[in-house]
């Protein structure tokens, strides 16, 4: 008997900013890399987990937290014959800056050890539904342990300046040309690329394909139909928008937006 893969689960809670969650049950998809603008806190379940960020590849045993910082580039390839199990919650920034009384935080350390959080962590991953265990006010108290144990102030860095992805950014992802854009910096394409990912740990195609997956969030999130999201966000059709978003979010766009369309 085969055994079942890739039983994701996703959901949007109207809390906390409306708070996201993705129950991944013995997943076997490769995520490329790609960055979140929440803070993500993933207990690893079954399985050890992989992390590629862009100097260094982690592996986070089971039964430890792993930290990706907001707008941390990252892969996760998953094991492709048994898959992974994790519970990741996605925590907006402004809940993590209230928490953290107004400072931006990092996490130097990706993966962390520590059986009383990862517990109390793991009981909210399986209680979420349940109204009677005050689970918004028992996440704010983890999460502020966790920050104080283990994070650290960020330092803003004023004086970098990101050309190529501020140039990319106001570029309309449908219009996106690599060897035009290239052609508007005064080099080739190759070139191009090699800097970009320098710059962003992205290739310019990858880049905005993040762009397009983000935009389809939103759009799905507004209730808009999955044609209409996938031909406005620049996808050939349902099949290549079903896809390339699965390969990013963990669940299809009509889990989706399912999920998020409750609140």
């Amino acid at each position: 008997m085969n055994k079942k893969t890739n039983i994701n689960k996703y959901y949007r809670l109207p809390i906390l900013d409306g708070i996201e969650l993705l129950n991944a049950n013995s997943c076997t998809l490769d995520f490329p890399f790609h960055a979140h603008e929440t803070l993500n806190i993933s207990l690893i379940l079954k399985n050890t987990f992989n992390t590629k960020l862009i100097d260094r590849f982690l592996k986070a045993p089971v039964g430890t937290i792993c930290i990706t910082n907001a707008n941390e580039i990252h892969a996760t390839p998953c094991d492709n014959y048994i898959g992974n199990s994790f519970f990741t919650f996605y925590v907006s920034l402004d809940v993590i800056k209230k928490i953290n009384n107004g400072q931006v935080l990092f996490f130097k350390d990706n993966i962390i050890y520590n059986q009383k959080i990862f517990g109390e962590l793991y009981f909210l991953s399986l209680n979420f539904k349940k109204s009677n265990i005050q689970f918004e006010k028992r996440l704010k108290s983890v999460l502020t342990s966790l920050i104080s144990e283990y994070s650290s102030h960020k330092e803003i860095n004023n004086v970098t300046k990101h050309h190529f992805q501020s140039f990319v950014s106001n570029t309309p992802i449908n219009t996106f040309s690599l060897s035009k854009t290239a052609s508007q910096f005064g080099m080739s394409k190759y070139k191009f690329i090699r800097l970009f990912k320098q710059e962003t740990g992205l290739t310019p195609n990858n880049f905005i394909l993040l762009k397009k997956i983000e935009k389809s969030k939103e759009m799905l999130k507004n209730g808009n139909s999955i044609f209409d999201v996938a031909i406005d966000c620049g996808f050939y059709d349902n099949s290549h928008f079903y896809k390339n978003f699965k390969r990013f979010i963990g669940v299809n766009p009509l889990e989706f937006q399912n999920a998020v369309l409750i609140v």
